[in-house]
């Protein structure tokens, strides 16, 4: 099965100006692309890029700087999350990402929330991610949250396993709220990629790879990328394999090692 594939912006033709790297994806061979914020960007001109590209938006971050965990956020988080749907409607994207603390500047986690117990972090996520759903189905827009690693990239994040997160779904049960498992993030936090793939991968809404260490494209590090593709393609998932990643040189490099893959 080939999947459909999406290339992160952001980091991917970094070299060319933002509106330009649409077409450059496509011209790639890349069916979507992703972005990670929308608060910094003109909507109408990313819409019309995508329409002159003829690629589609695969999505962007929903939450910014806002935490699921945190009971005090929740009227705030939504709020927001309103005006992200909001967004990617206007420009057309599929969906939305969301995380369980707020991040700041590359990544950072704001707030750990030490002085909050897991119980309480869980319950409030619980309850935020149900009205989250709620609001998914009400516009059409699917929700992949996603867990991160806690190794490198992004210390102090409270979802860090793909078993929190699906399972977390799975007791809300909305068609429009899934995982997005990032392969780079969950190797890092746990391993067993395949047989979490197995047990999980009803839940997947979105996947990302980047190989690890490093966070480069596949084959500069240590996941056996063809055995997880293959994996994924005898759960039956469908949805799309998105690339976020470091291109190690170039993008055409990396590009090339996508396309190989």
């Amino acid at each position: 099965m080939k999947f459909r594939r999406s290339a992160c912006i952001e980091p991917l033709y970094a070299e060319l100006p933002f509106l330009d790297r649409f077409q450059a994806a496509r011209n790639d061979g890349f069916d979507f692309v992703e972005f990670w914020n929308w608060t910094d960007k003109d909507l109408d001109a990313v819409r019309d890029a995508a329409e002159r590209a003829g690629i589609g938006i695969a999505g962007f971050n929903g939450d910014a700087e806002l935490s699921l965990i945190d009971p005090v956020q929740r009227a705030d988080y939504l709020a927001f999350l309103r005006r992200s749907i909001a967004a990617a409607k206007r420009v057309g994207a599929r969906s939305l990402t969301i995380h369980s603390n707020g991040l700041g500047e590359g990544g950072r986690v704001l707030n750990a929330y030490a002085d909050l117990s897991d119980t309480v972090k869980l319950c409030a996520m619980y309850e935020t991610l149900r009205a989250c759903a709620a609001l998914a189905e009400e516009n059409g827009i699917l929700l992949n949250l996603e867990p991160l690693n806690v190794t490198t990239d992004h210390p102090g994040n409270f979802l860090r396993t793909t078993r929190m997160a699906a399972e977390m779904t799975r007791l809300i049960g909305s068609p429009l709220l899934k995982v997005l498992y990032d392969v780079y993030h969950m190797q890092l936090n746990e391993g067993s990629l395949c047989d979490n793939i197995r047990a999980y991968g009803d839940q997947f809404g979105h996947i990302h790879i980047a190989d690890a260490p490093g966070r480069h494209e596949p084959g500069t590090g240590e996941v056996h990328y063809p055995r997880v593709l293959d994996c994924l393609e005898e759960i039956g998932y469908t949805g799309l394999v998105g690339f976020e990643l470091i291109p190690q040189t170039t993008t055409a490099e990396a590009v090339k090692a996508i396309q190989r893959l």
